[in-house]
């Protein structure tokens, strides 16, 4: 789920605005969605390269549906769970280790609401060696207490990520130095040792935000920026090209 000011939770489709953002408490009051035993993943978007989504060349995945619902959501498109492309678990590893990335950034839409199927799929990924990020809008204290509770899903998925950022956005607490997540609250959570000295220099690496144009004209946005430099660069995007001034040899 991304969130519009900035874009805390990644990427967003320009012209797939939903309708306005629902306001909801900042914290969301329970954990993961109740446990859904689907043989699926609702893919709602499959971006096979992006330096923008975690660190190193990385494929992401957006999923559809999302509990928690955060005011400014960039995404709100994303939070129905109906929709999406249902794509089995085996299918979508297989699509993640084609696209030859370093790993796999798994975002939404809320990954922990559909935690058993995308379970299947980070297991797969880090089973090909590659890492796996993963995003998600309840806080580390909701996940271990889920598991606590019974929650093998959630645990499995928490099993396969190595890196995790954990809690809701909050509009109020803009988080201008560190790369990728949105709010100040956000926690980053080393979940094995594939990324050593990572949390050591957050607060230096630069933030990349990636505007892709299609041949169809579409303007796909990932990454992050503030909202008055996001306009200007989706203005520049969508600005013709001066001509270049013909030389004659003489």
């Amino acid at each position: 789920m991304s969130e519009r000011g900035r874009v805390p939770r990644r990427g967003t489709e320009t012209s797939e605005r939903g309708p306005a953002p629902r306001l909801t408490p900042k914290t969301p009051e329970r954990g993961p969605a109740p446990r859904r035993e689907a043989e699926t993943v609702a893919l709602a978007r499959f971006l096979p390269s992006t330096r923008a989504e975690g660190p190193g060349e990385r494929t992401a995945v957006w999923v559809q549906g999302c509990a928690i619902r955060c005011p400014g959501c960039f995404n709100p498109h994303l939070w129905r769970f109906q929709g999406g492309e249902q794509v089995r678990p085996a299918d979508l590893v297989r699509r993640v280790i084609d696209a030859g990335t370093e790993g796999l950034t798994l975002l939404g839409g809320e990954p922990f609401d559909q935690a058993a199927p995308l379970a299947e799929v980070a297991t797969g990924v880090g089973a090909a060696g590659r890492s796996v990020m993963t995003f998600s809008g309840y806080t580390r204290s909701q996940l271990t207490a889920a598991v606590d509770a019974g929650r093998d899903d959630v645990g499995a998925l928490l099993a396969a990520t190595d890196l995790l950022v954990a809690g809701p956005f909050e509009a109020d607490r803009i988080d201008t130095r560190r790369p990728w997540v949105g709010s100040t609250n956000q926690e980053f959570v080393l979940l094995s040792d594939r990324f050593p000295g990572l949390l050591d220099g957050l607060s230096g690496s630069p933030d990349r935000i990636e505007i892709t144009v299609d041949a169809t004209g579409r303007v796909e946005v990932n990454g992050w920026a503030e909202m008055d430099a996001l306009d200007e660069l989706l203005a520049e995007v969508g600005r013709p090209l001066p001509r270049r001034a013909s030389v004659e040899r003489r």
